[in-house]
């Protein structure tokens, strides 16, 4: 079943507070990795501190890849839920959520997916991956703002309170004179958590960019990223001072490297591209506890879809060189 939300943000707190705070309490864990976006982080430290739960970190290699060994040795009967990436904003890693969700199922855990940065690049098919949530955006994959998808099994859920009340997400409000108070039966799925005027123009946008990235082919749009993440790793290495971050191996990366030019800030180096008309990212990116592990206080971070090619590669690169001569 597919819920309409504003994001992955938003998806990830409907999970965290609808089936969160019914089924989380004094003497659970849950699992969450360091590599996570700060939005598969801070909603469950907050709901820690009203549930009395503990929030459980796997750690990552020394190569920014999730360390599945650490996953193993920390689960336990006591995990309710594991909250993974599918793709690392930060390092383009892709985890195997799959390999991930059989083993919390394992441990009757359920597994909750941030596919932010997989759904736009990758083909992914949820009943083979058997994951319980998947949450992702529109705007990271052609469509507009404003617009995103949670996904969730129905059978979960059904068995779900709603996070948010209004119109539109209730079935019957019935005035009780006697006690004094509302009777309230809630509306079906998806509508029971779609509370008040939905975001109409955003669901179309995002059915149509789906509907463009469907003929295109996902295969393809991987395929693509993948020649053009290598190409780029490659041409970046004859930078002296140029440093990649993470993993060098682009077969388990989705179109994101992270890195730094030595002596400058990454905030320096997105200026200086900027003015050539070439656009990175600079900072934590949402991500400070991985910086943190590399050791790093921010990054730059380049990042690749269907629409980029191999001479604006050439272009980019052509730049970084001009910027190590600073």
């Amino acid at each position: 079943e597919t819920i309409f939300v504003r994001g992955t943000t938003e998806a990830i707190n409907l999970v965290a507070y609808s089936w969160g705070c019914h089924n989380l309490t004094k003497g659970d864990e849950i699992m969450v990795s360091l590599m996570e976006h700060h939005s598969n982080i801070v909603p469950w430290e907050l709901l820690s501190k009203i549930r009395g739960f503990d929030v459980v970190y796997v750690n990552v290699k020394k190569d920014g890849t999730f360390d599945y060994e650490d996953f193993e040795n920390k689960i336990s009967k006591k995990t309710k839920i594991v909250c993974v990436s599918h793709v690392s904003n930060v390092s383009g890693v892709v985890n195997d959520v799959k390999k991930i969700a059989k083993i919390s199922h394992e441990y009757d855990a359920l597994t909750l997916v941030d596919g932010a940065q997989s759904v736009p690049h990758l083909p992914v098919d949820v009943k083979d991956l058997d994951i319980d949530f998947l949450a992702f955006s529109g705007h990271k994959m052609l469509g507009p703002t404003g617009i995103g998808v949670l996904y969730g099994k129905r059978e979960i859920l059904e068995n779900m309170e709603p996070f948010q009340g209004g119109g539109e997400m209730i079935r019957d409000v019935s005035f009780n004179s006697t006690k004094g108070r509302c009777s309230i039966t809630w509306n079906a799925l998806p509508w029971k958590f779609e509370a008040g005027t939905p975001n109409v123009c955003g669901g179309v946008g995002l059915m149509e960019a789906v509907k463009y990235l469907r003929r295109i082919g996902m295969e393809n749009v991987k395929a693509h990223e993948e020649m053009l993440t290598k190409y780029a790793m490659q041409k970046m290495a004859e930078c002296k001072k140029v440093e990649i971050y993470g993993p060098k191996d682009a077969s388990i990366k989705c179109g994101i490297i992270p890195f730094g030019v030595e002596g400058l800030s990454s905030h320096d180096v997105a200026l200086f591209l900027d003015n050539y008309g070439i656009m990175v990212r600079s900072g934590f990116h949402c991500a400070q506890p991985l910086h943190e592990f590399f050791g790093l206080k921010s990054s730059a971070r380049a990042s690749f879809y269907i629409y980029n090619t191999r001479e604006e590669i050439d272009r980019f690169v052509d730049v970084l060189k001009e910027i190590e001569q600073i």
